[in-house]
């Protein structure tokens, strides 16, 4: 499956199916992630990989998830990353606000970039996949282990569909572009 087929087809999945997903594919996912571009190739990125049904349920009495769904999927993916990783001399030294390059808001942007490669890779191995926004992050940081500096955006589940949403709208591209020069 080439890019563009992937980006058509990507969905968010919110049912699977009660079948495991095997280590090498979810290697598969990381691997498409730590290609992404990240500002001075810094690689903030950072995935916790949540497989075992005694996490999740530790993770639902401390209700970390909204969406009882979440705690339904094969895999939960969190995904954060390390906002102390840019080279903070060099940045000061060329930028007059270093945290529009770096920091939460550098590592939010190249959590993100390195993300939808891991979702569009799972589309091409015929995963299902969904991002979940609504997260108790203090929360699952502290189950988890995860550093507090770290920055959570969301997690990703992922597994194999039990269901095939249409698509959805989306807006006309001349409604995107602002200004044509």
């Amino acid at each position: 499956m080439d890019v563009k087929k992937a980006i058509k087809k990507r969905r968010s999945i919110r049912k699977y199916q009660d079948k495991v997903v095997p280590n090498v594919l979810i290697k598969e996912l990381i691997k498409a992630a730590r290609l992404a571009p990240s500002a001075y190739n810094a690689q903030p990125t950072k995935f916790f990989i949540l497989k075992s049904k005694e996490i999740k349920e530790q993770l639902k009495k401390s209700n970390v998830f909204k969406q009882d769904f979440v705690y339904e999927a094969p895999v939960i993916i969190v995904c954060c990353g390390d906002p102390e990783v840019y080279p903070k001399e060099k940045l000061e030294s060329i930028y007059s606000n270093p945290a529009e390059i770096a920091g939460e808001v550098g590592a939010a942007r190249d959590i993100s970039i390195a993300v939808q490669n891991l979702v569009l890779r799972a589309t091409e191995l015929g995963l299902g996949t969904c991002y979940i926004g609504l997260v108790a992050r203090g929360k699952i940081k502290e189950i988890l282990g995860i550093p507090q500096n770290y920055v959570l955006p969301y997690v990703i589940i992922l597994g194999y569909p039990a269901e095939e949403p249409k698509e959805k709208p989306r807006k006309n591209i001349e409604d995107l572009i602002i200004k044509k020069l």
